[in-house]
């Protein structure tokens, strides 16, 4: 039996406060007078549900969301996902769950990213790092049915193209990890040929909720270490048609997997996992593009262990692929 996740559960934002100034009216010998009493109800109910909408939005103020459609009614959930796609064969599989995550075929917990803060010394000067993650790897379905699927660094790629995200480096990784709320426990399974098919897949998601459902992990919370994360390097870029692969963390922090990048992107198996990452950072309290963050000497060793990743992103063919 694996061991139980530990938990470090931290609060990046500070509390939020909403400031409401009272409208009024000018006399005309300079001085005020409240606006009327229907109106201030009016005003009061107005704000009133404002708030109640956007009680389950997540930090509205940032917009630290996946940029998706919302999710379909009639959407089919993660089971029924995966069962069509069982017969499917790479390109048409991968082609599938591209089209039902930009229809927005989605858990409703993924798209509330999450604040992972990292600081450090660069040639002599502190700095401060926020990214923002997706709870989770990439899963499709609904809140109660959801499939957690491996994909291949190229529609990964295409995928946080469409969001406005990227996929994270080694460093991001482990950050990742160390924020998280629920450290979940590798769940490995026998090698073979049948690692690379969806049943497999499904079979090692199933253990992953089971192992959820026994330590109390919510669905919504951000949890890590189930799964070896695709990731974006120096090399990832002119290295086309190869993964970088790094993580799946042991409970005592230590990756299973170092950085590898020798596998073909066409190989895909039951462990991977696509985290992605919203662009929108926070250097020294300056927005900023993480691209951009990636390609400066002056920080890009907070992010990135092999410092500038000038091209951040893998190659994918001129129709998407």
């Amino acid at each position: 039996m694996p061991k139980a996740p530990s938990r470090s559960i931290k609060s990046k934002d500070g509390p939020r406060r909403v400031v409401i100034g009272a409208r009024s009216r000018t006399r005309a010998n300079g001085g005020t007078v409240a606006a009327p009493a229907s109106r201030r109800r009016r005003l009061w109910v107005g704000l009133v549900w404002m708030a109640l909408v956007c009680a389950g939005c997540g930090d509205v103020r940032e917009g630290h969301v996946l940029q998706l459609p919302r999710r379909p009614l009639i959407a089919p959930g993660g089971a029924e996902v995966a069962a069509e796609i069982r017969s499917l064969d790479l390109e048409a599989r991968e082609d599938r769950i591209y089209a039902e995550v930009a229809r927005g075929n989605v858990p409703d917990w993924l798209r509330r990213l999450r604040p992972v803060v990292v600081t450090g010394r660069v040639e002599g000067h502190e700095h401060s790092v926020t990214f923002w993650v997706a709870p989770d790897y990439l899963a499709v379905g609904s809140d109660s049915d959801s499939f957690v699927i491996p994909l291949s660094a190229r529609t990964g790629q295409r995928i946080a193209d469409l969001v406005g995200g990227s996929l994270p480096t080694p460093r991001m990784v482990d950050a990742v990890w160390s924020s998280a709320e629920a450290r979940l426990a590798p769940i490995r399974l026998e090698p073979g040929d049948s690692m690379a098919t969806v049943r497999y897949f499904e079979r090692h998601d199933r253990l992953v909720e089971a192992q959820r459902a026994l330590y109390g992990v919510s669905p919504e919370a951000f949890v890590a270490g189930d799964k070896l994360d695709v990731v974006v390097t120096p090399t990832v870029f002119t290295n086309p048609g190869k993964v970088a692969l790094y993580g799946w963390h042991r409970p005592d922090g230590r990756p299973i997997r170092a950085l590898f990048t020798e596998h073909r992107d066409d190989r895909v198996v039951f462990s991977h996992g696509l985290r992605l990452v919203d662009r929108r950072v926070t250097v020294d309290g300056r927005r900023r593009d993480l691209w951009e963050v990636l390609r400066d000497p002056s920080v890009a060793p907070l992010l990135s262990r092999r410092g500038v990743v000038s091209e951040p992103r893998y190659a994918i063919g001129s129709q998407g692929r």
